[in-house]
């Protein structure tokens, strides 16, 4: 088969990464100015509040965002697009609000003043982030981009107020970073096409219901991925407090802009090979997995070394007395694995195989827990990265080892002539009964 290197979807990146990139240089400066206003034990706090945004970040995209793009790229015309479009927008207000709450109960029993604030943050970052996904689905990549614009102005221009002029700093941002999200989720609704509708309506409901024998393994491997992905955190701030916590997350945050680039890769490319396996293109699927891998995998080992350059010229008391090259070393023997099995993971996502994420992730989870818990037995909380860099790794191997062992059944279903795979044929819900979502 012959390779026709896709421009288009280069163009489509350049625009998606645009956006992210704004949000990334507003988020990255947020944490360079709260390094040297906030205490250790402050930043910490703030840290482990990014780490909550995170987690509903991460049930929002397995349980709403992510299954509405795989169903929506499938869909065949506009009543299937908007039927799923209505149920998983539902489905994202509910969990969004879970995850507000769940936040501000536990910084709460943190005893921090700013428990709610942190709260109303995480729940309306979750909420807009399941919008930016289903307006990518829909391929209306401009919307996204001046919403976050204007996320991102009135992020930094009422952070900016916070930091200089509130007795109660980290408060105040947590308000103002909440307030900058609601107002990206107001833009979206604004220059939406047609007017954003969400219903909790039963047959709503019962859509929902029928998809959840699959997304029940989503919701499993969204816990696994947290249990996996933020066990360091929460082992470090529970077992040596937030101040212990506070340099590793200073030098992993210097990181978060490959964090958002794979999120722009996802974005872009989840409805473009959902779509492409609907129409049994497997390997063309294959091919552009093991294309954006080289190019994420490339891209990530440069932007490490550029960190590990400027890393010993950032001061600041959060950072005092740190080792903050070993520090950086591991979270890049983090970060390259991570950036390494995005594409197999979303190659087992739009297939449908939901379980064989959810064990991957266990796996991963359970040596994960077990590295990092002896770590932190025998030394400084920072070799801890140790422990979670072995956890990336082994869920690089396992994705692209379960990825792979499906594409080429997939290919010898497909040279016998074989029908495509029941999980693959088109089917489209029924609309519903009446024009009220």
């Amino acid at each position: 088969m012959k390779f026709v290197f896709p421009g288009h979807l280069l163009r489509r990146l350049v625009l998606m990464i645009g956006g992210e990139a704004i949000q990334s240089g507003f988020h990255f400066a947020l944490n360079i100015a709260l390094l040297h206003v906030l205490s250790a034990e402050g930043y910490g706090i703030f840290a482990i509040a990014m780490v909550m945004g995170g987690v509903g970040l991460s049930y929002i995209r397995s349980l709403t965002a992510v299954p509405a793009s795989i169903w929506m790229g499938k869909s065949t015309n506009r009543a299937g697009v908007d039927a799923h479009d209505v149920t998983f927008g539902g489905a994202a207000v509910v969990v969004a609000s879970i995850m507000g709450a769940a936040t501000a109960l536990l910084m709460l029993l943190w005893g921090d003043a700013g428990s709610i604030a942190a709260g109303c943050f995480v729940g309306a970052w979750s909420l807009r982030s399941h919008m930016r996904t289903a307006f990518f689905a829909r391929r209306q990549q401009m919307v996204v981009s001046i919403s976050d614009f204007a996320f991102t102005v009135a992020g930094a221009a009422m952070a900016a107020l916070a930091i200089y002029t509130a007795p109660n700093v980290l408060q105040m941002v947590f308000y103002a970073l909440a307030a900058a999200n609601v107002i990206g989720i107001a833009v979206l609704a604004r220059l939406a096409p047609r007017p954003l509708r969400v219903s909790f309506r039963a047959p709503v409901r019962r859509r929902y219901a029928r998809l959840w024998r699959q997304l029940r393994w989503s919701g499993f491997s969204a816990t696994t991925t947290n249990i996996q992905g933020q066990c360091l955190a929460l082992l470090v701030a529970g077992i040596a407090g937030p101040a212990a916590y506070a340099p590793i997350a200073a030098v992993i945050v210097l990181f978060a802009p490959l964090r958002i680039v794979s999120l722009a890769f996802v974005n872009m490319l989840q409805p473009e090979l959902a779509k492409m396996m609907g129409n049994n293109e497997v390997r063309r699927v294959w091919m552009h997995a093991k294309l954006w891998s080289l190019v994420m995998g490339l891209g990530s080992l440069v932007y490490g070394a550029c960190i590990l350059f400027v890393l010993p010229t950032i001061k600041s008391q959060s950072l005092a007395g740190a080792s903050v090259s070993v520090i950086g070393l591991l979270a890049v023997a983090n970060f390259v694995p991570i950036m390494l099995y995005i594409m197999p993971r979303i190659v087992l996502e739009i297939l449908g195989e939901f379980r064989v994420v959810a064990f991957i992730t266990t796996a991963g989870a359970v040596v994960g827990l077990v590295l990092i818990a002896i770590l932190l037995a025998i030394a400084s909380p920072p070799w801890s990265l140790a422990g979670a860099a072995v956890s990336e790794t082994v869920v690089l191997v396992a994705s692209w080892y379960f990825a792979h062992r499906h594409i080429l059944a997939l290919e010898r279903a497909d040279s016998r002539h074989d029908s495509k795979p029941k999980s693959w044929r088109r089917t489209e819900p029924a609309p519903l009964a009446t024009g009220k979502r």
